[in-house]
């Protein structure tokens, strides 16, 4: 995250958390005259619902019109972290052991910056991870952006992919139909 983002989540958290909500991270990007600052936030135990994220809107712009951290114009916006749940920090990678991740790092680690792996474990500020071409320990400060990658057959939102190979179809043959 950026000195930006962090101050900005100092700022704000003590006001999400007075909701009964959980400030899981902050995208903060400046682009010439006007900005984009995205919060997420969770509900512990519950789904987000669309008064949490309107109520956060509402608390969350007065508290920033009162600092006035962001010097541009900017458009803020307030969202659940759906099924591909971005991940802000360790502890947050620690919650979804055994899960897939895409991730994308500031300074590439063996050649590559960004790639899919599933986490295995968190130690101290480094995040392990199973990849493809074996485990790897990268420091959480290293991490750009990660986010869960939803397991869509788990979730019921896609079909369980067909069997493939021999015996893995059976085909109705004639001497079945008598």
């Amino acid at each position: 995250m950026s000195g930006k983002a962090t101050e900005i989540i100092e700022l704000l958290s003590p006001t999400v958390v007075a909701l009964g909500l959980e400030l899981l991270g902050v995208e903060f990007s400046p682009t010439g005259n006007s900005a984009m600052l995205r919060l997420y936030i969770d509900a512990p135990g519950r789904l987000v619902a669309i008064e949490d994220c309107e109520a956060v809107s509402r608390e969350v712009a007065a508290v920033l019109d009162v600092n006035d951290p962001i010097t541009s114009a900017y458009t803020l916006e307030v969202s659940s972290p759906g099924i591909d749940r971005p991940l802000f920090t360790a502890e947050q990678f620690g919650r979804f052991i055994g899960e897939q991740a895409r991730v994308t790092l500031r300074m590439a680690q063996d050649g590559r910056r960004r790639f899919q792996a599933r986490i295995t474990g968190v130690e101290g500020d480094d995040v392990l991870l199973a990849h493809e071409a074996g485990d790897m320990r990268i420091a959480h400060d290293n991490i750009e952006k990660a986010r869960l990658v939803p397991d869509l057959v788990a979730l019921g939102l896609a079909a369980q992919p067909k069997p493939s190979g021999p015996g893995g179809t059976r085909r109705k043959t004639p001497k079945d139909e008598s």
